[in-house]
């Protein structure tokens, strides 16, 4: 398999998106050729990344995106969500927004967000029937999409993102029965609904075409617990399980790192330092204990 990264694994760099509502006061790092110098220079074969990476959307800059990434024999996916108003709007497109996007950076993932409005109790919810009308919406948009996708030789991958139930994801995609939609598993999102995430994993990765390769520590703390990001490799999911699964689907030749790390107390300089060791460490959990390594595309 080829490995990439996930943008948000630099979140603390300014890259990948805003998330739960937080906007991160720090400026970004790099722009989208200068992560890319970065992916190469830590070994990585591609990136997943979203509209905040990219910087702009005209046709000439996505253009110049292309043409980088295939000098510097990079894959790229794309990400989107219908609606991220909630949290970073510029991630928002429609599937056919999204699809036009990827075709014109030369790739063939197009990775939705559903962006269900949940409503609590979360745990045990799976098709509430406030979320139904939810999901036979993202059906129908799907089924009409899917030709466009399926022309411009692309494929919608629905992501178990976290709000939504691996049941749903699967729900959908079989609702939209189209060879061209199908999902993106994510290992550690079913936590944040109280889903086994190996369970997830075995009942997505059969019909995924990407995947966000995630880990997540419990910790336990005097008023309850919080589900924290860590390197991969050294938190509460189990990861050698969750390749074997994802490695065993021969639609999925890419393992796309995503590590979501805290920055705690600390100020830029430091929590970067911090995030940076941690994909450094991921890197090598998924090169030399996991076993990944570049193949032919």
């Amino acid at each position: 398999m080829l490995l990439g990264l996930h943008t948000y694994s630099f979140h603390l760099h300014g890259m990948g998106q805003n998330w739960g509502g937080h906007q991160l006061a720090w400026e970004r790092v790099w722009d989208i050729f200068g992560l890319m110098d970065e992916a190469r220079k830590l070994g990585l074969e591609g990136l997943h990344l979203t509209a905040v990476d990219l910087g702009a959307t005209d046709n000439a800059h996505l253009k110049d995106v292309r043409r980088a990434a295939e000098e510097r024999g990079l894959y790229l996916e794309y990400n989107f969500s219908l609606d991220a108003s909630s949290y970073d709007p510029r991630l928002t497109n429609t599937l056919e927004e999204g699809i036009a996007i990827a075709e014109k950076i030369g790739s063939d993932i197009a990775k939705v967000s559903m962006d269900l409005h949940r409503p609590h109790p979360v745990c045990g919810s799976a098709f509430h029937p406030r979320v139904i009308p939810q999901l036979e919406r993202v059906a129908r948009l799907a089924a009409a999409a899917a030709p466009l996708a399926e022309g411009a030789g692309v494929r919608l991958c629905f992501e178990n993102h976290t709000e939504a139930f691996s049941d749903e994801v699967l729900w959908v995609i079989h609702r939209a029965d189209h060879p061209c939609v199908g999902g993106c598993v994510d290992t550690n999102n079913s936590l944040m609904v109280g889903e086994d995430p190996l369970a997830a994993t075995r009942k997505l990765a059969p019909v995924a075409f990407t995947n966000h390769f995630s880990d997540h520590r419990i910790v336990f703390e005097q008023y309850g617990c919080r589900i924290c990001g860590v390197a991969t490799g050294t938190g509460d999911v189990p990861m050698r399980e969750a390749y074997q699964v994802i490695r065993s689907n021969p639609n999925m030749r890419r393992l796309n790192l995503e590590i979501e790390l805290d920055p705690g107390p600390d100020g830029p300089a430091e929590a970067r330092r911090r995030e940076y060791e941690s994909v450094v460490q991921s890197i090598r959990f998924a090169r030399e204990e996991l076993g990944v390594g570049r193949v032919a595309r």
